[in-house]
């Protein structure tokens, strides 16, 4: 199975991007979703404190302030009880997704995925000798796995990855909704992992954790969207009771531990909830303005956004080719975006993905960009 893992295109653009930026060229960061203004305040300035006062404490370490922290927060924002034993830090949330793949299933084991979806769902199953069960999700579902999805599958699978804000659309899956997914999952013993990293960033429909309905699923969230710390690698897994034990083994033996100083970073950032939440709002605004100058170019087949920080639409008028769209798009104006191709083998070779994790400065000039660039590309000739 391993050789049917497909490269990351996005990190194609961006290598590109990055060379163009070495020799000289201005480059907009549309490609990952990265959070353009990095960590807040508060955690760099713990940060540069751990330093100075005890670099003995940079050895192999997971904080247990850091854990309890993760624990309380549940209780606050979602009012469910986990144990701070369940806290598992990871170095992001990619090493978390594979530690709970190996923690719960086994090879040959398939696993529900929506299509389009993160491309590391299906690779990281691929990777691990598991069976991706990629399901065609499209407008009549908002882009989401449902309930229907799982009751009507001819073979039940072994496992489901949700996520809701999901990646690439943005489309978030309201709670009734994800209250039926967990009930079908039960009625055909679907082990449940939710991918959670881009909770507290939603613009109207509000977040809501399965844990609320689900205790036993596994839980993957991040300091990498909503804290901006990307580059700190630095995320967590919440893991049902019963599979402690043996996914803190295969931590312990695959990762060791995350970086120590990311985690006194994380721990002051949950004191960064203004500055992050201001964020928030730019991301708003951003969104609008980028949605908006889509529609006057006619890009008008959009993914609901409710979160994260992601436009996923429709360029099927424009070419069937995203990854040389992209190409071209980066070469002629410098403005670095993700072909479809990696969310959906199928069909995103129709469609582009845009991050607006940005400045509102550099989305204005993004969106300044694409439109001269389209206007000069296709509109011109169209009216011409």
């Amino acid at each position: 199975m391993t050789d049917d893992i497909a490269p990351f295109r996005a990190i194609e653009i961006s290598q590109l991007a990055q060379k163009m930026r070495r020799d000289g060229g201005s480059i907009i960061h549309m490609e990952f979703g990265q959070p353009s203004e990095g960590a807040p305040q508060g955690a760099v300035a713990a940060t540069i404190n751990a330093l100075g006062n005890d670099a003995s404490m940079m050895g192999y370490w997971e904080s247990a302030p850091l854990r309890e922290r993760i624990a309380r927060h549940y209780r606050e924002q979602y009012g469910v009880d986990v144990g701070p034993e369940q806290i598992i830090l990871t170095c992001g949330a990619s090493p978390a997704l594979v530690l709970a793949l190996l923690t719960v299933f086994k090879p040959g084991s398939r696993v529900m995925t929506a299509r389009p979806g993160y491309v590391a769902y299906r690779n990281s199953l691929r990777a691990l000798s598991m069976a991706p069960v990629e399901v065609a999700c499209g407008a009549e579902d908002r882009f989401q796995i449902n309930a229907r999805h799982i009751r009507e599958a001819a073979e039940a699978p072994d496992g489901l990855i949700v996520a809701s804000p999901a990646n690439p659309t943005g489309t978030i899956i309201p709670p009734h909704e994800l209250a039926d997914i967990v009930a079908a999952c039960k009625e055909r013993n679907v082990q449940i992992i939710s991918d959670e990293i881009y909770h507290r960033l939603s613009y109207g429909i509000e977040t809501h954790s399965v844990l609320s309905y689900d205790p036993d699923a596994f839980v993957i969230n991040s300091f990498s969207k909503y804290y901006g710390m990307p580059g700190w690698r630095l995320g967590w897994l919440v893991c049902p009771k019963p599979y402690v034990s043996a996914a803190r083994a295969r931590v312990g033996n695959l990762f060791l531990s995350p970086p120590a100083l990311s985690q006194h970073a994380a721990l002051a950032a949950f004191d960064c909830e203004p500055e992050l939440d201001a964020r928030v709002e730019v991301y708003r605004r951003n969104r609008v303005l980028l949605i908006a100058t889509l529609e006057k170019l006619g890009i008008t087949d959009v993914a609901p956004s409710d979160g994260a920080f992601y436009i996923y639409a429709s360029i099927a008028h424009l070419t069937d080719d995203s990854i040389a769209f992209c190409k071209k798009l980066l070469a002629e104006t410098g403005l670095a975006t993700a072909p479809g191709v990696d969310f959906d083998p199928e069909n995103g070779h129709r469609f582009i993905r845009f991050s607006y994790a940005l400045t509102t400065e550099l989305v204005e000039d993004a969106c300044r960009r694409f439109t001269e660039w389209m206007e000069r590309e296709f509109l011109a000739a169209r009216h011409g």
